[in-house]
């Protein structure tokens, strides 16, 4: 079998991507100009640009972006530069995607579904919520620790984060705990007034934002 598409960009998503997709692929740089379908596996910024170097021959993975005539599958995952199991892992689909390209996104186990183009935004905003800002979190609270010199044995902190994950898939909204859900008053300011302003400030409009 040879090569059926070019993914142009060599950051975690397009290492992640032509792994998986073997021989079938070649990865290329930004500055490439190869013949036949290509994705952009590039930042935001330089998808316009690229686009109009290969008009009607390619398809972006910009989640929020939309350009008129350009189809876009944003994998709805965080990409680390290899081969992972996605079985599962939206694929939001904005415009008309080539068939080699849907036929290669769902043999990676990807679950593909409409995305209209005003929805981008929101949707790219709630994987935002969900992926760096969570992760965000997680490090500040880290950072929080060990500022005042406690370092967690083991694991750290993530196990917690994958109890909670695992108790929300499972339960929904009924899967979160802690004193904001107990209602736990005395709980809540005694922690709060721990926490530096800013801290502070998130850990009550977060812990109250579902209320």
């Amino acid at each position: 079998m040879g090569i059926e598409f070019t993914i142009l960009g060599r950051g975690r998503a397009g290492r992640a991507l032509a792994e998986a997709w073997g021989p079938r692929v070649a990865l290329r740089e930004h500055s490439a100009r190869p013949e036949g379908l290509v994705v952009l596996a590039v930042p935001d910024r330089a998808v316009p640009e690229l686009a109009a170097q290969f008009p009607g021959r390619c398809a972006h993975l910009a989640g929020s972006l939309h350009l008129e005539g350009v189809p876009c599958a944003h994998p709805l995952t965080s990409f680390d530069g290899r081969a992972r199991d996605w079985t599962g892992t939206p694929l939001a689909v904005t415009g008309s995607l080539p068939d080699e390209l849907a036929r290669a996104f769902g043999d990676l186990g990807f679950a593909a579904f409409d995305l209209r183009a005003e929805l981008k935004p929101l949707y790219h905003a709630a994987a935002v919520l969900t992926s760096g800002h969570a992760a965000t979190l997680w490090l500040g609270a880290e950072a929080l620790l060990r500022g005042q010199g406690l370092a967690l044995p083991g694991r750290g902190l993530l196990p917690l984060a994958e109890a909670t994950l695992r108790n929300v898939e499972a339960a929904g909204a009924a899967g979160r705990t802690g004193p904001f859900v107990r209602g736990d008053e005395a709980t809540i300011a005694r922690d709060a007034e721990a926490l530096p302003a800013p801290w502070r400030e998130i850990f009550l409009k977060l812990g109250r934002g579902l209320d």
